[in-house]
Formats: structure tokens, sequence, C-alpha cells
């Protein structure tokens, strides 16, 4: 049976993003409590656990060098959190994304931490100086949001508190890519940090095109799905505009003035209501309806489609 030789790491929430976790920490062998309020949550989230790991054994997608019952065997639930926090390592904060609710439960987690473990939040755009304002065990705090499907997507946003230690940063950081995840620095935070900044400013574009009659909502996701979004998945922003000249100052002195014209143009921040609204929606519903068997089984197609991305940019290192 696999064993970790480490102490445990804690999911607190037993939801989507949790299990996510769950499965990742597992994955790079590492002993894992999975919490929650209610006993049959716990119950539910394990069986789902279960039926994904044995699904991606199957098709060869597993990550980590464990069989996926040997995974599964590091995998527990706990339904007391003063059990659940001792001797842990690491403690992943899951908890729907309410400032109160989160700050309550980090408020607990401080009264039963010890010195020696990280207190991570999942939140995905809270900033951690309100989220983790007033604890004592503030310098072991930082926020480690995954991006969803976790499994599928490795990136991680490593945001720190203005008090949290830079050996927390480190041991975080060390611990993802334990796991096979892909973290980053956000360097202080910043309302949304990265990935929703850049997020929200191609929703607010996509949005106003549409709103403007300049594009259709099919055809503006074709825009990203077959043009954007195919290099974006290989090269960022910034190195695509360094390949696309002949280097970066090349690029900016050729199409700096157009990018500058262009961007001035850009509208107010749209309302995201309002008969637009309906238009996407309406758009939206026709390609997949919103009932619940529809979108889940959109969301499987999708989490195929990333799982089949990720395993050609393994097969593709980067240089």
């Amino acid at each position: 049976m696999a064993t970790s030789a480490a102490g445990p790491v804690v999911i607190i929430g037993s939801g989507i993003i949790g299990q996510g976790w769950a499965m990742l920490f597992a994955s790079g062998g590492l002993k894992v409590k999975l919490y929650d309020i209610e006993q049959q949550k716990i119950t539910n989230s394990l069986e789902n656990i279960r039926k994904e790991m044995k699904s991606l054994e199957q098709l060869g997608s597993l990550k980590g060098a464990l069989s996926a019952p040997q995974q599964l065997s590091l995998i527990s639930g706990c339904w007391d959190l003063r059990e659940a926090v001792e001797g842990a390592i690491h403690i992943q904060e899951c908890v729907p994304e309410d400032l109160e609710l989160k700050r309550k439960v980090f408020a607990q987690l401080d009264l039963l931490a010890g010195d020696d473990v990280v207190l991570a939040s999942s939140t995905s755009c809270l900033l951690p100086s309100r989220l983790f304002a007033g604890l004592a065990h503030v310098r072991q705090c930082i926020v480690a949001h995954p991006v969803n499907p976790p499994y599928y997507i490795p990136l991680v946003e490593l945001v720190p508190h203005p008090q949290t230690a830079p050996s927390t940063v480190d041991r975080t950081y060390a611990l993802m890519q334990k796991i096979g995840q892909s973290p980053v620095r956000v360097l202080k935070e910043i309302d949304g940090f990265a990935l929703n900044r850049l997020q929200y400013a191609v929703i607010g574009e996509a949005w106003r095109l549409v709103q403007e009659g300049i594009v259709s909502p099919g055809d503006l996701d074709l825009v990203m799905s077959n043009g954007l979004g195919l290099r974006y998945a290989f090269l960022g922003p910034l190195e695509t505009m360094h390949l696309n000249a002949e280097g970066m100052l090349s690029y900016c002195d050729r199409y700096g003035e157009g990018m500058t014209r262009i961007l001035r143009t850009f509208g107010p921040v749209p309302a995201f209501s309002g008969a637009t609204a309906e238009q996407v929606h309406q758009a939206m519903c026709a390609k997949v309806p919103d009932d619940p068997k529809h979108l889940a089984a959109r969301r499987q197609w999708r989490d195929e489609c990333l799982r089949r991305l990720v395993q050609l940019k393994h097969e593709v290192p980067p240089e």
C-alpha cells in the first residue's frame, strides 16, 4: 500500500475544487484528508474521486507514478476539524467564494494550526490582506489559486499577504511543483490577481464587440477557440509579440502605435446585463442548453479536450 513520509495535506471543502486538489496531492504521493461539515458530502466526493481516477487510469492519463488504488489509499474523509489538521503540512481551503465564510474558516484554523503548517486559500479573487487580516499565523498564510478544472489545468497563482513569510511562498511553490502543477508568483496583491485580470479584459472586449454588433456571439468564441486560443495554449502574449517580429523591441516599434490607437477605442466597462446578456444567453443555449444534463456533458467534453491538450504539451516540451 502507498504511504506518505510527510504529514498529511488537508482539504477544507469537498466540492469540485476540493476533489481536484485531493487528486493532485495524492498523485504526488501525499496523504490527504478531505474535510467537510457533512458526512454525506465526504462520501459522495470520495466516490466521485474513485470513479474519476479509475477512468483516468484506463485512459492512461492518471497523474503521478502510483496506481489509482495506491492513490485512493492516500485519501480519507474527516468530519472533525481538529482531528483533520493535526500534523498537517499544508491546509488548502476550498469553501465557497464568500469573504465572511472564508474568514470564519481561517479564524478556526488559526486557533488549531501549529507554527509549521501553510494555510492556503483557493480563492479566485479575494485579496489576502482582507482574507487573512488579524490572524496570528498570518506569516503562514497564502492564496494558492487553481484554475478550474485544476486536475487538467496546471496553473496555480501564489499570492502572499503583505506579511506572508518568504519561506511560506517558497514551500508552497515547491509543493505545487511536486504535484505537477505550474505555480506562478504574484509578487504583490492586486484585485483579480493575474489570470482573472487577463480573463476579464478579454471578456469585457468580447462583450463590447457583441453589444455593438461587430460580431455574433458564436463567431466571437471562434475568434478565441480557433484563433488566439490555439497559440496561447503554448505561448503567452509577450512571447507571441517577441516571435511575431524580430524580437520584442522590433514588435513594439512596428505595432506599438497601432496598438495604442486601438486600445484607445475600447469602451467603458460593460454592465453584463440587459439585451446583450439575453442575446448571448440565447446564443449559448442554442449550442449548449442550460439544463444540468447538457451542461455536465459539455463540461465532460471540455475536460477530455483539456486532457488531450495537456498530453500533447507533454509530448512537445518547451525548449
